[in-house]
């Protein structure tokens, strides 16, 4: 993506001297390069998963906004878990999106054959198949890896069950951490109890299977679910508050961000526990600090500072 450093333009009403105009540009450029280093500065994969490991969605959007981007990747809150541990905490995850669109089919349930007919079921099995294998695929499976999030636009995709419960344990076992869907989940029985994280929007859910109904469109390309745009190797976290969606591009200072006041949080929340003579539980365990945490893995010591 092609980055500008003029946000905006300027206009003079009188032509200036070559030496001002020279400084105007050179200061701009000066400018909008050091935003555009700074915006487009990254790291691996690994880094961000680091970074992200136990992150909240409230102190992610806390950074975003720090970083200008406000109401940016706060995903609607219909977009929210199917099943909920707070003991456990197993429903929350944050990981790198690999993204997927599933749209309508513009094809005819079935070219020819009466599948009402019982002597047709060969034909049907037969057309099953072909669905399946051609039309509406997983080829998005290959890009998948340890700490991946599968982000699935399938709206207006018919009532259809884009996923269910054999395919995301599929995918879980090949290193994703969970799935974020506008839709089209079904077998959601199976998918609480085998307790695999699926955010999505409950009321877009799907029975059908894919064949007659759907086709995959796009693969690790931009896609829109809840109301954000998400890139492939966005960031994304997920808890009981929702989804929020890191641009890659912001995604070292936005996570630097929320692990600082994630630590201060703990800190406060830790105090407080034992102020009332709770009994200490996982959410007020004490991380490392955060500038030590920070050059273990080779970032600013301080994102906040130049």
């Amino acid at each position: 993506m092609k980055f500008s450093p003029f946000p905006f333009q300027v206009f003079l009403p009188i032509k200036p001297i070559p030496f001002l105009m020279g400084l105007l540009v050179a200061v701009i450029l000066a400018f909008g390069t050091s935003a555009y280093a700074q915006e487009v500065a990254d790291v691996s994969d690994e880094v961000l998963l680091e970074l992200y490991r136990g992150a909240r969605v409230t102190d992610v959007v806390d950074g975003l906004v720090t970083v200008g981007y406000m109401d940016v990747g706060v995903m609607d809150p219909s977009i929210a878990p199917l099943w909920r541990d707070v003991e456990t905490m197993e429903h929350r995850f944050s990981g790198i999106a690999v993204t997927v669109r599933y749209g309508p089919t513009n094809r005819p349930m079935h070219p020819g054959a009466d599948l009402t007919q019982p002597e047709n079921y060969e034909v049907y099995r037969q057309w099953r198949g072909m669905w399946y294998s051609q039309l509406s695929t997983e080829p998005f499976g290959e890009f998948i890896k340890e700490g991946s999030v599968v982000v699935m636009d399938n709206r207006d995709d018919n009532d259809t069950g884009s996923t269910g419960s054999k395919n995301i344990m599929d995918w879980q076992e090949k290193g994703a951490v969970g799935l974020v869907s506008a839709g089209g989940v079904r077998d959601i029985d199976e998918i609480i109890r085998q307790k695999n994280p699926v955010y999505t929007d409950y009321s877009k859910r799907g029975r059908g299977e894919r064949i007659g109904r759907n086709e995959v469109i796009d693969v690790q390309r931009p896609i829109v679910v809840g109301g954000c745009t998400v890139y492939p190797g966005d960031v994304i976290v997920a808890d009981s508050d929702g989804v929020v969606v890191v641009p890659r591009r912001v995604a070292v200072r936005v996570g630097q961000i929320a692990y600082m006041e994630l630590v201060d949080d703990i800190k406060g929340r830790r105090e407080l526990f034992e102020k009332t003579g709770r009994t200490y539980d996982q959410t007020v365990e004490i991380p490392e600090e955060p500038a030590t945490f920070f050059k273990k893995h080779g970032l600013p010591e301080d994102p906040n500072k130049p």
